[in-house]
Order: structure tokens, then sequence, then C-alpha cells
């Protein structure tokens, strides 16, 4: 009989067997302790991102779905979330996202060139965390000095585990709530010419209603809240997964460093083989049968990301890490449907660029995986510190070589 908890920290440091199980054993899971049901096939997962009316995000995106009373984008569906996204999606225009390219590119130069004379280092601590932290701070306008904190906070609202302390997400959450405020109390003193000032002159019109809705503070900081912790954390986190990923298939890594421009399929084929974001939580609003089984109205359902991109009906040899793979039937790495990520475009530009910049820099290169360290959280899988070790017959090229 398969058993599944993803806050095991074994099956959280390789959960594909387990998922491998239930997609053969049983596709419509449940899990007494703690309380939720999960969905582990492609085709499952998929329309229950497209079913917002029965499977709703009210009741909150994790298991435990602490976050469910939080005035959040992520836990709002139909009609409030609709003029609610209008105002965010404006966070993301193509404009936005072509003026911040030079930036990411400079900033992860800067960042790997640090490390020049470095045999070798923490490509967590020194790169992947800090490039897309950098990244959401230039575009909300966070001040440097606010940026590791934010950092911090964020790791806290997600760590999970069993010496993970009990009222630790209602803390960072208020801290992370009491810097935003901050800064739209100061915009609102002196508006500037950036995200937050934009944010709060927005109005848009409820399709509900038809009424003219303009966001509150509270409702701003939350949103930052969100966009802040989100727009760095899965970045952080794919970066390195790409990165091993690469090591244990060393074949397709020297493909990419002969071939730069193959970076993009790079990005495309670490989302869908290790993705940062695995689970996502939602509540069903009445009786679901399928595959012979009745999930109930009020349930809690993990729709199993990490699951569903390993679906063999889908993916040919999906446990092979491949760039010639053809097959993206969906991008699920980012959502699906009203709730899909409204960051999928910069968050791919990022890791692109640090594929680049890496490769490009280093002849050879591999990351201990063995050394890894892992930190269990709600959703969102990766390593909290990875050696990047270069190779003693190669030395890393300087920059603009």
């Amino acid at each position: 009989m398969v058993e599944f908890n993803p806050y095991d920290a074994e099956t959280w440091a390789n959960p594909y067997p387990a998922y491998a199980a239930l997609r053969a054993e049983a596709p419509v899971y449940r899990n007494d302790d703690p309380q939720f049901w999960a969905l582990s096939r492609h085709a499952d997962v998929l329309g229950a991102h497209n079913d917002w009316e029965t499977y709703s995000s009210t009741g909150g995106v994790t298991i435990e779905g602490v976050e469910k009373d939080f005035p959040m984008l992520i836990v709002k569906d139909p009609p409030e979330h609709h003029w609610h996204r209008r105002i965010i999606s404006k966070v993301f225009t193509p404009r936005r996202m072509a003026e911040l390219e030079s930036f990411i590119r400079r900033r992860a130069g800067e960042l790997l060139d640090a490390q020049r004379d470095a045999a070798e280092f923490d490509i967590v601590g020194e790169f992947a965390l800090r490039l897309p932290l950098d990244v959401i701070s230039e575009l909300l306008g966070i001040p440097a000095e606010h940026r590791m904190t934010v950092s911090h906070l964020s790791d806290l609202l997600t760590e999970r585990g069993p010496d993970t302390d009990p009222g630790q997400f209602a803390e960072a959450s208020a801290g992370l709530l009491a810097l935003y405020l901050e800064l739209v109390a100061e915009r609102r003193r002196k508006p500037q010419d950036d995200i937050i000032s934009m944010i709060m002159q927005t109005e848009v019109a409820d399709d509900e209603d038809g009424r003219t809705r303009r966001m509150a503070d509270e409702e701003i900081a939350f949103r930052f809240l969100e966009l802040g912790s989100a727009g760095h954390e899965t970045v952080a986190r794919a970066i390195p997964n790409g990165l091993m990923a690469m090591t244990r298939f060393p074949d397709q890594a020297r493909l990419l460093r002969a071939d730069l421009s193959l970076a993009a399929k790079a990005v495309e084929e670490t989302l869908r083989f290790d993705p940062p974001s695995q689970l996502q939580g939602r509540s069903t609003t009445r009786d679901v049968a399928l595959h012979g089984v009745t999930i109930p109205a009020g349930a809690k359902v993990m729709l199993i990301t990490g699951s569903a991109l390993r679906d063999e009906t889908v993916y040919d040899n999906p446990d092979a890490f491949d760039l010639g793979r053809r097959e993206h039937p969906s991008t699920l790495f980012f959502g699906f449907g009203i709730h899909r990520c409204l960051g999928a475009h910069l968050a791919r530009l990022e890791i692109k660029i640090a594929y680049q910049e890496i490769f490009a820099r280093y002849p050879e290169f591999h990351v201990d995986i063995d050394r890894a360290e892992r930190q269990v959280s709600t959703n969102v899988r990766g390593v909290s510190r990875l050696p990047f070790v270069v190779d003693q017959a190669s030395a890393p090229v300087p920059a603009g070589a």
C-alpha cells in the first residue's frame, strides 16, 4: 500500500518514486494525518486547475490552509479574483520585462564574478538566492537594506518539519506585512514613478457590478508579500535544481555548453524534470467521483505538479533530463487556468540568463549533490545549500571574454 506524506524528510529529498506509485496504485490518494487528498496524474491535475468552481483556492493553497483568511490573490476565486489580477498584471507588462533583462544579466555577471577566484562556493547562497531577490526587489522597489529580511522571512513562511515552530508562519507573515505597509505608507506620502505608486493609482472595472475598484493599502501590502516571496523563492530553487539535473546528466550539460541558445530549452526541462513548486492546494466545493473514489465536498486536495510532470502516459522517458524533449502539453509548473503564475515570463527569463552566464564563465564545473542541504517546506522544493565546484583543469572565463 503506497504511503505519501510530503513533509517526510526522506520523501521530500526524492519524492518521484512515491509519485510513480501514486499514479499507478492510488491516483486519488487519501492521507489521514495530515488530512488531505492528492491527485497525481497529469490529466487529473490539469483538469482540477481548469475547474476552479469545483477545486476552489479560497480554502488555502497549502495542506494546513493557514493563509486562507489573508486577502491574498492566490486564495481568491472569481469574481473578486478578476479585478485584483487585472491590477497586478500591469506589473508584468512586456515593456517592464524587457527593461529588466539588462539588469538581470548585469546582476548575474556581478554575482558570478565576485566568486571568480573561488575553487568552490555555495551556488545557492552566493548566486541562486540573491539574483531573483535582487530582480523582484528591483521590480517592486524594495530597498536594498530590506532584501535579506524579505528572503529570511519568506523562507520561514514555507518551512515545515517536526522542529518547525507552530507560530512561525504568523510571525513571518506579520513581519513581511509590516515591512510592505511601511513602503506603501511612504509612497502615499511621496509618490514616485514606481510599481507601488502605479498600483495605488490604478483603477479597474469590476465585471460583477461594474463599479470601479482600487486596492486598499493592506491589499497592496499583501500583493507585495505574495510577489516578493513567490518572485524569488521559485527561481532560487529552480536554478540549483537544474544544475543538479545537468550534473546527473552530463551529456545534456555538454549540449548546453556547446550551444547557449539551448538555455531556453534547459529552463523548460528543469521546470518539468524537477519543478520547484511541487504541490498546489485546493478545496472541493462538491463531491467529486474520480477513478472509482469519491472525494467529499469540503476536502483539502493537493494537486501534485511534480508527479504530473513525470507522468509516463504524457512524457517519453520522463525520468530523464532531455534538452531534445518535444512534449510540453501544458506549462503546469506555473499553474494553469485563472491562477497561472503572473510572473512566469520573468521567472523563465531569470533562469535562462542564469544558465547562460554560468556556462559562459565556467568551461567545466559540477555541483556536489552529495553535500546538498535541503529544507522541508510546504510546496517549494529545492536545496538551501549546494557546493559549486570548479574543475581543477579549468578556470573561469573572465567577464566579457
